[in-house]
């Protein structure tokens, strides 16, 4: 038998905010991990639907017993969320002095991910972060996802992709699957050969929403609104708090003597990027149109708790394209 192969880490914490994108990475580092040997040999898999039914003595057990017959363990434990603090205590002791033969991969889900335990397999292996981001992160992360999958998408069908696929790119992985299965290992798909492909259109993020008030961009804004309608998990008073937490920042800006990304990052406490975004959109408005937008919510929240007889999705059609024609003017 081979030596263990000394690049592989003690622990490996996989976590992300889609489970469908962790689960992905998961079983690509778990296959990873075993190589050409038995999975059956190899790996060992712990988890439990709730923390009382979890032994994390059983994974302790595993981690430290020695490899038979294989050259490592892998030991694999699901939603590590669920893990108590006095779970979370063992987890941390034993990686003070992992077992070198054995290879801990931890998945994130089950509820809110310990700091301690996150700080500990941080120290002692790595940490796959399958967290898409936004803006420019989010471009980058398709780009990247796109350049390593089974086929290539000319710029029209990769444009097209990312607008269709939205805050759900735990689809991508099965999407470039199937048009590898359609069209050959290596096939350059245009936007015609991938459109029979794509499905429902995915989730939206908050942010793409108001980018494209912001934009002024009314049919685009029109379409993001219905698609954020369609989702069941979605509702209008939610979508009219999302639209005024973006307004209100704006109004905060407003006159607050903001002359940097950095300054408008600690008025809002947010992050560097979207206060960029939101100062620069404070500018362009100006005093006036932002207060015109603060009483458009206004109206249109009294709309939707009962002062008219209009549908809700109405109601936020005829505020989106009023707000769109507001950033049209302070542009």
């Amino acid at each position: 038998m081979a030596a263990v192969d000394s690049a592989v880490r003690p622990v490996y914490l996989v976590k992300g905010d889609d489970p469908s994108l962790v689960a992905q990475a998961a079983h690509r580092l778990v296959a990873t991990l075993v190589g050409d040997g038995d999975p059956s040999l190899v790996v060992e898999e712990h988890g439990a639907p709730s923390a009382d039914d979890l032994d994390i003595g059983a994974v302790i057990d595993a981690c430290t017993t020695p490899s038979f017959l294989v050259d490592r363990r892998v030991v694999v434990l699901r939603d590590v969320g669920r893990v108590d603090t006095a779970g979370v205590r063992r987890l941390v002791a034993y990686l003070d002095d992992p077992l070198p033969s054995t290879a801990l991969v931890l998945v994130a889900g089950g509820g809110r991910l310990s700091p301690v335990l996150s700080k500990a397999a941080g120290a002692a292996g790595e940490v796959v972060d399958t967290a898409v981001g936004t803006g420019r992160a989010r471009s980058q992360w398709l780009t990247e996802h796109l350049r390593g999958g089974p086929v290539r998408l000319n710029g029209a069908a990769a444009a097209r992709l990312s607008d269709h696929l939205g805050g759900d790119m735990g689809r991508l992985s099965g999407l470039l699957e199937t048009l590898a299965a359609a069209y050959g290992n290596g096939a350059t798909v245009t936007v015609e050969q991938l459109e029979p492909f794509l499905g429902e259109a995915g989730s939206v993020a908050p942010w793409d929403l108001t980018d494209a008030v912001d934009a002024g961009d009314t049919a685009k804004a029109l379409d993001l609104l219905h698609r954020t309608l369609g989702d069941p998990r979605s509702h209008t008073l939610a979508v009219i708090a999302s639209l005024h937490r973006h307004v209100q920042q704006l109004l905060r800006l407003d006159g607050s003597g903001a002359t940097s990304q950095e300054d408008a990052a600690q008025i809002l406490g947010i992050h560097a990027f979207p206060a960029k975004k939101a100062l620069a959109q404070s500018r362009r408005l100006g005093t006036e149109r932002i207060a015109r937008a603060v009483r458009l919510l206004a109206d249109a929240d009294l709309d939707l708790r009962g002062a008219t007889a209009l549908p809700g999705e109405v109601v936020l059609e005829v505020l989106v394209a009023r707000l769109c024609q507001l950033a049209r003017r302070g542009r």
